[in-house]
Protein backbone atom coordinates (compact mmCIF):
# COMPACT_ATOMS: atom_id res chain seq x y z
CA UNK A 1 0.00 0.00 0.00
CA UNK A 2 1.27 3.47 -0.95
CA UNK A 3 2.90 5.52 1.86
CA UNK A 4 0.56 8.94 2.14
CA UNK A 5 0.42 11.79 4.61
CA UNK A 6 -1.73 12.92 7.46
CA UNK A 7 -2.32 16.18 9.22
CA UNK A 8 -3.34 16.12 12.69
CA UNK A 9 -3.25 19.55 14.20
CA UNK A 10 -2.69 20.23 17.88
CA UNK A 11 -2.58 23.15 20.40
CA UNK A 12 -0.62 24.30 23.51
CA UNK A 13 2.37 26.52 24.28
CA UNK A 14 5.43 27.81 22.93
CA UNK A 15 7.91 29.15 25.55
CA UNK A 16 11.52 30.56 25.28
CA UNK A 17 13.32 33.81 26.24
CA UNK A 18 11.17 34.49 29.21
CA UNK A 19 8.06 34.67 26.64
CA UNK A 20 4.92 32.33 26.17
CA UNK A 21 2.79 32.35 23.04
CA UNK A 22 -0.49 30.21 22.62
CA UNK A 23 0.36 27.74 18.96
CA UNK A 24 -1.45 25.42 17.04
CA UNK A 25 0.86 22.88 15.47
CA UNK A 26 1.12 20.38 12.44
CA UNK A 27 1.40 16.91 13.72
CA UNK A 28 2.47 15.03 10.23
CA UNK A 29 1.78 11.31 10.04
CA UNK A 30 3.43 10.00 6.94
CA UNK A 31 3.10 5.93 6.37
CA UNK A 32 0.60 3.61 5.02
CA UNK A 33 -2.12 1.19 6.89
CA UNK A 34 1.05 -0.75 8.65
CA UNK A 35 3.73 1.80 9.57
CA UNK A 36 4.15 5.19 10.02
CA UNK A 37 6.31 7.78 10.96
CA UNK A 38 5.29 10.88 13.16
CA UNK A 39 6.86 14.57 12.47
CA UNK A 40 7.19 16.40 15.63
CA UNK A 41 5.01 15.11 18.35
CA UNK A 42 3.58 18.50 19.59
CA UNK A 43 1.01 19.18 22.38
CA UNK A 44 -0.68 15.68 22.79
CA UNK A 45 0.44 12.46 22.98
CA UNK A 46 -3.42 11.15 23.21
CA UNK A 47 -4.50 12.57 20.26
CA UNK A 48 -1.36 11.73 17.91
CA UNK A 49 -1.79 7.85 19.59
CA UNK A 50 -5.34 8.10 18.27
CA UNK A 51 -4.58 9.10 15.23
CA UNK A 52 -1.69 6.51 14.77
CA UNK A 53 -4.35 4.04 15.73
CA UNK A 54 -3.04 0.14 15.77
CA UNK A 55 -0.47 0.83 13.16
CA UNK A 56 3.24 0.50 14.14
CA UNK A 57 4.91 3.90 14.61
CA UNK A 58 8.74 3.34 13.53
CA UNK A 59 9.79 6.42 14.22
CA UNK A 60 9.28 9.91 16.08
CA UNK A 61 11.02 12.67 13.99
CA UNK A 62 11.72 16.35 15.17
CA UNK A 63 12.08 18.95 12.87
CA UNK A 64 13.88 20.91 15.50
CA UNK A 65 13.89 20.78 19.59
CA UNK A 66 11.50 24.51 20.49
CA UNK A 67 9.51 22.83 22.89
CA UNK A 68 5.85 23.37 21.00
CA UNK A 69 7.45 20.42 18.36
CA UNK A 70 8.81 18.17 20.86
CA UNK A 71 6.64 18.48 24.14
CA UNK A 72 4.86 15.10 23.41
CA UNK A 73 7.78 13.23 22.09
CA UNK A 74 8.78 11.18 25.49
CA UNK A 75 5.43 10.37 26.46
CA UNK A 76 4.67 8.81 22.62
CA UNK A 77 8.17 7.01 23.00
CA UNK A 78 7.03 5.29 26.25
CA UNK A 79 3.95 4.16 24.90
CA UNK A 80 4.82 3.16 21.30
CA UNK A 81 8.26 2.13 21.63
CA UNK A 82 9.58 4.59 18.79
CA UNK A 83 12.96 6.20 19.00
CA UNK A 84 12.90 10.19 19.34
CA UNK A 85 15.44 11.80 16.39
CA UNK A 86 16.90 14.84 16.35
CA UNK A 87 20.15 16.73 15.29
CA UNK A 88 22.54 16.71 17.29
CA UNK A 89 23.11 20.28 16.90
CA UNK A 90 19.58 21.45 18.82
CA UNK A 91 20.38 19.43 22.28
CA UNK A 92 20.73 22.52 24.09
CA UNK A 93 17.31 23.57 23.15
CA UNK A 94 16.11 20.16 24.20
CA UNK A 95 17.36 20.11 27.17
CA UNK A 96 15.48 22.66 27.80
CA UNK A 97 12.02 21.07 27.99
CA UNK A 98 13.69 17.30 28.87
CA UNK A 99 16.56 17.66 30.58
CA UNK A 100 16.44 14.12 32.15
CA UNK A 101 15.58 12.96 28.90
CA UNK A 102 18.01 12.53 26.00
CA UNK A 103 16.87 11.68 22.03
CA UNK A 104 17.44 8.09 21.26
CA UNK A 105 19.38 8.87 18.21
CA UNK A 106 20.48 11.67 16.24
CA UNK A 107 19.49 12.71 12.71
CA UNK A 108 22.79 13.58 10.33
CA UNK A 109 22.66 15.53 6.77
CA UNK A 110 21.70 13.04 3.75
CA UNK A 111 20.34 10.38 6.45
CA UNK A 112 17.37 8.36 4.63
CA UNK A 113 14.33 6.87 6.57
CA UNK A 114 12.34 4.67 5.20
CA UNK A 115 8.51 4.17 6.20
CA UNK A 116 6.41 2.41 4.14
CA UNK A 117 7.14 2.82 0.47
CA UNK A 118 8.07 6.24 0.79
CA UNK A 119 12.18 7.79 1.73
CA UNK A 120 12.43 10.65 3.93
CA UNK A 121 16.11 12.26 3.22
CA UNK A 122 17.01 14.47 5.92
CA UNK A 123 18.13 18.15 5.00
CA UNK A 124 20.25 20.10 7.77
CA UNK A 125 18.94 23.53 7.78
CA UNK A 126 19.59 25.61 10.12
CA UNK A 127 18.75 29.13 10.98
CA UNK A 128 15.37 29.16 13.16
CA UNK A 129 17.35 26.34 14.59
CA UNK A 130 20.88 25.40 15.03
CA UNK A 131 19.74 21.50 14.66
CA UNK A 132 16.88 22.34 12.24
CA UNK A 133 15.92 20.17 9.83
CA UNK A 134 13.99 19.10 6.65
CA UNK A 135 12.58 15.97 5.20
CA UNK A 136 11.99 15.67 1.46
CA UNK A 137 10.29 13.12 0.00
CA UNK A 138 10.10 12.70 -3.35
CA UNK A 139 7.75 9.88 -3.89
CA UNK A 140 5.26 11.63 -2.24
CA UNK A 141 6.25 15.46 -4.22
CA UNK A 142 6.64 16.69 -0.52
CA UNK A 143 8.65 18.51 1.82
CA UNK A 144 8.16 18.84 5.67
CA UNK A 145 9.71 22.24 6.70
CA UNK A 146 8.86 22.22 10.02
CA UNK A 147 9.62 25.90 11.00
CA UNK A 148 12.16 26.93 8.14
CA UNK A 149 10.34 27.66 5.26
CA UNK A 150 6.15 28.67 5.77
CA UNK A 151 4.15 29.91 3.19
CA UNK A 152 5.31 33.65 2.64
CA UNK A 153 8.71 33.64 4.15
CA UNK A 154 11.09 32.04 6.35
CA UNK A 155 10.43 31.11 10.01
CA UNK A 156 11.36 33.47 13.04
CA UNK A 157 14.83 34.33 13.60
CA UNK A 158 14.56 36.88 16.28
CA UNK A 159 14.94 34.53 19.16
CA UNK A 160 18.13 32.87 20.96
CA UNK A 161 19.78 30.13 19.02
CA UNK A 162 18.30 31.88 15.96
CA UNK A 163 20.51 33.60 13.02
CA UNK A 164 18.44 35.15 10.04
CA UNK A 165 21.68 35.11 7.19
CA UNK A 166 21.81 31.55 8.20
CA UNK A 167 18.25 30.73 7.48
CA UNK A 168 18.34 32.52 4.26
CA UNK A 169 21.41 30.73 3.08
CA UNK A 170 19.60 27.34 4.14
CA UNK A 171 16.75 28.23 2.15
CA UNK A 172 18.03 29.27 -0.73
CA UNK A 173 20.83 26.36 -0.72
CA UNK A 174 18.91 23.31 0.30
CA UNK A 175 15.31 24.18 -0.78
CA UNK A 176 14.53 26.42 -3.36
CA UNK A 177 16.54 23.65 -5.98
CA UNK A 178 13.76 21.47 -5.21
CA UNK A 179 11.36 20.92 -8.00
CA UNK A 180 8.89 23.97 -7.91
CA UNK A 181 5.86 22.02 -7.87
CA UNK A 182 7.10 20.17 -3.97
CA UNK A 183 5.06 20.79 -1.81
CA UNK A 184 5.78 22.31 1.34
CA UNK A 185 4.47 20.81 4.98
CA UNK A 186 4.59 23.64 7.48
CA UNK A 187 4.94 23.39 11.18
CA UNK A 188 2.44 25.91 11.54
CA UNK A 189 -0.78 26.81 9.17
CA UNK A 190 -1.33 26.10 5.43
CA UNK A 191 1.41 24.77 3.34
CA UNK A 192 2.56 25.94 0.11
CA UNK A 193 4.58 24.79 -2.92
CA UNK A 194 8.44 25.32 -3.27
CA UNK A 195 7.80 27.13 -7.07
CA UNK A 196 5.46 29.71 -4.89
CA UNK A 197 8.26 30.60 -2.59
CA UNK A 198 11.24 31.14 -4.25
CA UNK A 199 10.50 34.47 -6.73
CA UNK A 200 10.42 35.96 -2.66
CA UNK A 201 13.70 35.29 -1.64
CA UNK A 202 15.40 38.74 -2.53
CA UNK A 203 12.38 41.01 -0.91
CA UNK A 204 12.89 38.43 2.25
CA UNK A 205 16.22 39.50 2.28
CA UNK A 206 15.58 43.14 1.25
CA UNK A 207 13.32 43.37 4.78
CA UNK A 208 15.39 41.06 6.58
CA UNK A 209 12.03 39.21 7.35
Amino acid sequence: MSARIERLVTSGQFTLDGGTWDVDNNVWIVGDDHEVVVIDAAHDADAIAEAIGDRRLTAIICTHAHNDHIDAAPELADRTGAPILLHADDLPLWKQTHPDRDPDAHLADGQVIEVADADLRVLHTPGHAPGAVCLHVPALNALFSGDTLFAGGPGATGRSYSHFPTIVDSIRDRLLGLPGGTVVYTGHGDTTTVGAEAPHLQEWIDRGF
